[in-house]
């Protein structure tokens, strides 16, 4: 039995421990803060998920594939992850990213319907089309309860014979290439045979040398804006998440769990220590929040904010996954990179974790060790990372 340690219970760290017990690993588990914590990426209440990704094969199987084990896990925990809301896609100018995504999402048999402004306004009275060109329906997609399923995963691998500790790590020396224990703060030596580190924004500092800011978190903020008394139209029941591709993406979910609208800006913030910032959003923020909210949701243009967040994602340099090993550790893996999309393939991506450290399997070429070095590179020259998908 392969004895493996994964550090991090965020989506990718949490699903992976999951995956490597289901598949009969001895599995250690640590979180120095806990699963779905407020300085953690997969934390705060919802996350979209959907299919449509700029026509990217890899990342839209995933997220097919993702969406059958989210009911999976639905059907054990008995508790609803996923709200079908279906997921809206607005875009005011050229729709290319939508063009190069439906002959894909055709053949994966994702439904897909396009709407011209009318036919959506009529379908969507609450959203204000008039500077939309084109508009996009995906019904199968829509929200996932972030820091609660986080919490369930944490759950299931104690539930299901893992270990799970809080505390934090550090790695130990490498000899002969590979890792032989992480060390804990008290001292606490943890041999393995194979260690996952899916340590979100924290990644690069755990190992500076390799990743270092080839990983770059940054400040996201989000906005969570009041419904009206007894109003359920923008509940999730009757409202779609949405994504708003205007001079800047914008994207939301509708009122779930009591928590209000939720609008967040996709644009990557500044660079932030994910341990030391202050969580606090800022004035302007709100303000242009607002604005957008006056123009895409009218009838919201009175209400209050009722809540925010402040979270941040972990951009990798092409907005990519970091799903390979340590080039000088050969039982180390490096999971992370998730780079503001990462969430929805929790499940998914675990489970393909669990193929590369168990099976030896070999990780898709954009998810490789060497193309994440190259595009550190590149940054290192240009100073420009791309969004991702």
């Amino acid at each position: 039995m392969a004895k493996i340690v994964v550090v991090g219970s965020g989506a990718f760290g949490g699903w992976t421990a999951l995956w490597l017990l289901r598949r009969g690993a001895a599995v250690t588990l640590i979180d120095a803060w806990g699963a779905g914590h407020s300085r953690s990426s997969s934390g705060d209440e919802t996350r979209l998920i959907r299919s449509m990704y700029n026509g990217n094969a890899v990342y839209t199987a995933m997220v097919a594939r993702a969406r059958v084990l989210w009911r999976e896990a639905e059907s054990r925990w008995t508790r609803q992850i996923f709200q079908r809301t279906g997921v809206l896609y607005m875009f005011e100018g050229d729709d290319g990213f939508a063009a190069r995504s439906l002959p894909l999402m055709k053949s994966l048999e994702i439904a897909v319907e396009t709407l011209q402004p009318d036919e959506a306004a009529r379908r969507f009275p609450a959203i204000d089309f008039s500077d939309v060109r084109v508009a996009h329906f995906e019904a199968d997609a829509g929200v996932l309860l972030a820091r609660t399923s986080c919490e369930l995963v944490r759950e299931s691998v104690e539930r299901e014979g893992g270990v799970y500790w809080q505390a934090r790590v550090a790695p130990g020396p490498v000899v002969s290439g590979r890792l032989a224990h992480v060390r804990l703060d008290d001292g606490t030596g943890i041999e393995a045979d194979a260690f996952v580190f899916a340590c979100g924004p924290w990644l690069g500092d755990v190992f500076p040398d390799v990743v270092g800011d080839g990983i770059t978190p940054t400040r996201q903020e989000v906005v969570y804006f009041g419904t009206p008394a007894g109003d359920a139209r923008f509940d999730w029941t009757s409202f779609p998440a949405w994504l708003d591709f205007g001079k800047r993406r914008r994207y939301g979910s509708p009122g779930n769990e009591r928590r209000g609208f939720k609008v967040a800006d996709d644009s990557a913030g500044r660079p932030v220590d994910p341990t030391t910032f202050d969580r606090v959003v800022s004035r302007e923020t709100i303000r242009t929040a607002r604005a957008f909210v006056a123009r895409r949701f009218p009838a919201l243009v009175s209400q209050p904010v009722v809540e925010t967040r402040v979270c941040q994602y972990e951009y990798s340099p092409d907005g990519d996954f970091l799903l390979d090993q340590h080039p000088g550790a050969a039982n180390v893996w490096l999971v992370g990179g998730g780079s503001g999309h990462g969430f929805k393939m929790g499940p998914a991506l675990g489970e393909y974790v669990a193929r590369l450290v168990l099976d030896g399997a070999t990780p898709d070429n954009q998810f490789t060790y060497a193309r994440f070095a190259a595009g550190r590179e590149r940054v290192a020259r240009t100073k420009r990372r791309k969004m991702h998908a």
